[in-house]
């Protein structure tokens, strides 16, 4: 099954006041798609500035709406996507 690799990087310069709000709605977000199954991994990068995600099953156009919904998406700086072939 083919995977995409999702790289989101949040712009930290000018962090709304309620983060934290919108911090619990993103951790809800991705929790439903781990348990629905099509979000296989979530990286939290190191320096605090985003986050990489490996979803299975889904289309490419799939994933870019689902990243669309995310509540971090209004913050978003760069996103890229990356279709993988898992080896094994």
């Amino acid at each position: 099954m083919n995977r995409i690799q999702v790289i989101l990087t949040i712009n930290t310069d000018q962090l709304p006041d309620n983060f934290g709000e919108i911090l619990k709605k993103e951790q809800e977000a991705v929790a439903k798609w781990k348990q629905a199954g099509f979000l296989e991994h979530l990286f939290l990068r190191e320096e605090k500035n985003g986050a990489v995600l490996i979803f299975q099953g889904l289309e490419l156009a799939k994933v870019e709406e689902l990243i669309s919904s995310l509540p971090f998406y209004p913050l978003r700086k760069t996103i890229e996507y990356f279709s993988l072939i898992k080896k094994f």
